[in-house]
């Protein structure tokens, strides 16, 4: 499988969760706990940084 189809594939799933009841209702919870709220921002946070890292290795870097 690609990385792009790969890519594709992941965030089709993530918007497709992201509509589920239970999933919103879990999300309004932790947006009204400051505590919990800070916790998923660090965790996306390194999330994304780690999907970067990952991405840079399969693709390479690219010098114009």
């Amino acid at each position: 499988m690609s990385a792009i189809r790969l890519a594709v594939t992941v965030v089709s799933a993530a918007v497709t969760m992201s509509r589920h009841p239970v999933v919103r209702a879990g999300i309004h919870a932790v947006a009204n706990n400051p505590k919990a709220r800070e916790a998923a921002v660090t965790a996306t946070r390194n999330v994304a940084y780690n999907a970067g890292v990952i991405a840079r290795h399969i693709v390479g870097r690219r010098t114009p």
